[in-house]
């Protein structure tokens, strides 16, 4: 019998088929071999501890992962794999798309125009402004981080970056654009506080497609509404799904539902990519090259 793998949320059709083909699938975690595991759901030492101690491997259907306790799983003996380079462009794509709807106002015209407001062609109207020749400024300097800097430099900005210590600083007081592509961990965690937003320059914008709990969401409601930056694009928030209502009502703020990987190619080959892990290590007893440290 195929060793049994349970998954944690739907799945592409063709990645739903390709686990098929070479496990059983459980629709209970109880004493299952693997998971494949989408990154709404927590993989603590308690799903674990259901799954049984013949569990070897969670596959997490993502790049990121801050919904699993790494620590609990090597107690346990359980590798974590996840999936990193497939999705880099697409993030990077978004990244660029959410600054560029920021900057020239995409959104809120798009809003204006909904509302049926009344206008006029004018020289003055509804002014925004150019990527081209202002600082992009990384903090997570990874795949998709540097990919986003790549695309920005593409439009005539000029990108700088910020790992870990005091480079973050720099970036903060110098960039026009502040984006961020660092893992969610305890140090990350509100990253960008209010002491953050008040060191960025009042003309900067923020943009986030990493995770949202880097940033205070309540100190970027009061950065926002007090003008201490000039706006922000978000993909992922705080306490994702709930979004702020007070951003709702921000007109210098860009939404978007978490969907930075979201093209079926990408979403496919994240999935793929989780295949193989689980393939690796149940049916060919190696460690696959996406195993998280």
């Amino acid at each position: 019998m195929p060793p049994t793998v349970h998954v944690t949320g739907e799945l592409p059709a063709r990645v739903h088929e390709a686990l098929a083909e070479s496990f059983t699938l459980a629709d209970r975690i109880e004493g299952v071999d693997g998971v494949l595991s989408v990154l709404t759901k927590r993989v603590d030492g308690a799903l674990l501890d259901r799954a049984g101690p013949q569990l070897r491997i969670v596959a997490n259907y993502g790049v990121g992962v801050d919904n699993v306790d790494l620590e609990a799983a090597r107690t346990r003996n359980v590798l974590i794999a996840n999936t990193p380079d497939v999705l880099t462009d697409a993030v990077a794509e978004l990244t660029i798309a959410l600054t560029l709807a920021l900057l020239r106002r995409v959104a809120e015209g798009d809003r204006f125009l909904r509302r049926k407001a009344r206008w006029s062609f004018s020289l003055e109207f509804m002014l925004g402004e150019s990527l081209r020749g202002k600082t992009f400024g990384v903090v997570g300097p990874g795949r998709i981080g540097r990919a986003a800097a790549s695309l920005a430099e593409a439009f005539g900005a000029r990108a700088i970056f910020a790992g870990r210590g005091d480079e973050i600083g720099v970036v903060l007081e110098t960039a026009d654009v502040v984006s961020l592509h660092c893992p969610l961990t305890p140090e990350t965690r509100h990253l960008i506080d209010a002491a953050a937003f008040a060191r960025m320059r009042s003309t900067a914008v923020l943009v986030n497609t990493a995770r949202g709990q880097i940033v205070d969401e309540a100190a970027l409601v009061e950065a926002l509404r007090n003008a201490t930056i000039a706006g922000a694009a978000l993909d992922v928030y705080e306490r994702e799904p709930e979004v702020s209502p007070e951003l709702l009502e921000l007109e210098n703020v860009v939404l978007t539902p978490h969907v930075a990987s979201a093209t079926p190619d990408t979403r496919e080959a994240m999935g793929m990519l989780a295949v193989e892990a689980l393939r690796a290590v149940l049916l060919e007893g190696r460690i696959p090259p996406n195993t998280v440290p």
